[in-house]
């Protein structure tokens, strides 16, 4: 380690089952808002909200749990993590043009930087980075 601290800001909230996605969204956009992302840096805002929206819908319909969202902001990277109490990571599914679902990986690996997703004691969180950029992707 080179004696440099790190320093980071972090918010978390809990969206239980019978909460909107929208809830989720509003405060992930307020938080971005308090960053300065959603002026600075408009499209990667967007896609993180994009990304929010589908991990708290993934936690409530697959994980049938309530969503915990921790947002964390390093200086480098903005981590959005999503933990809900089923162990089943998510694994790539062919989307059908008529079926809602099948999408969500492959939107993160489109709009996030990098995405993870591991089991935990209690479930399993899934990890999406994101790096401020002003240009379109």
């Amino acid at each position: 380690m080179d004696g440099r601290s790190l320093r980071a800001v972090g918010w978390a909230r809990s969206l239980p089952l019978n909460s909107q996605v929208k809830t989720a969204r509003d405060w992930a956009r307020s938080h971005l808002d308090e960053l300065g992302w959603t002026s600075r840096h408009p499209e990667t805002a967007d896609d993180v909200l994009l990304v929010v929206s589908e991990l708290v819908t993934n936690a409530h319909v697959h994980g049938h749990s309530t969503a915990q969202l921790v947002m964390s902001w390093d200086s480098q990277s903005l981590h959005i993590a999503v933990h809900d109490s089923s162990p089943v990571l998510p694994a790539p599914r062919e989307p059908d043009g008529l079926q809602p679902g099948g999408r969500g990986i492959l939107l993160m690996e489109a709009l996030a930087d990098r995405w993870e997703a591991r089991r935990c004691p209690h479930g399993k969180a899934v990890i999406a980075c994101f790096q401020p950029t002003e240009s379109s992707r």
